[in-house]
């Protein structure tokens, strides 16, 4: 019995990426990404002040820095980024900033 070889042709295959190792996001990923951000987070800050948010990357932290901007623009009113903890970010408005944590002073 001769043994057949079947050739397949694969489309939209993609390689995995590493144990790891985050996969980036299409453009249209981002721009709904970007989108419910700027309405989740826009709409938490509009009620209390402030708004903490993970980031664990860089891309991350650039995409959060991107909805602040956008809206300090669609507010006219600006929107602070500061950092909550190593792996969280902050935005909030005037009044809201976290003020600078200081030690006690030594005997």
């Amino acid at each position: 019995m001769a043994s057949r070889t079947v050739i397949r042709d694969l489309y939209n295959v993609r390689l995995r990426p590493a144990e790891g190792t985050a996969t980036p996001l299409t453009d249209e990923e981002e721009q709904r990404f970007r989108a419910v951000l700027f309405s989740e987070l826009g709409d938490k800050i509009a009620d209390q002040g402030w708004a903490c948010f993970p980031a664990y990357t860089p891309e991350d932290r650039r995409r959060l820095v991107d909805v602040a901007d956008r809206l300090t623009t669609h507010w006219g009113q600006q929107v602070f980024v500061e950092a909550e903890d190593q792996c969280r970010l902050r935005l909030c408005l005037a009044g809201y900033e976290v003020l600078p944590k200081t030690l006690p002073a030594r005997p």
